[in-house]
């Protein structure tokens, strides 16, 4: 799904919202703005956080959003 946001048009990727499972943080979560997404590896993506640079691998992610719609969700 993030690579059909990165290659299907401007600002589609840019526009997107991933949720994560981030231990510690409130409710185990957090939400990634896709202007943050700076690379898609093969097994994760390197994203821009206050800490730096950081890997967060696909199987932790919970829900893509993009335009105001949920385009995945973890079930």
């Amino acid at each position: 799904m993030l690579n059909k946001l990165k290659w299907g048009g401007e600002d589609e990727l840019q526009s997107a919202k991933v949720t994560i499972l981030h231990r510690g943080a409130p409710n185990d979560k957090r939400v990634i703005e896709g202007s943050d997404i700076l690379e898609l590896g093969r097994g994760f993506m390197r994203v821009a956080s206050p800490e730096g640079e950081v890997e967060i691998p696909y199987h932790r992610i919970l829900q893509i959003e993009a335009r105001g719609e949920i385009l995945w969700r973890k079930t």
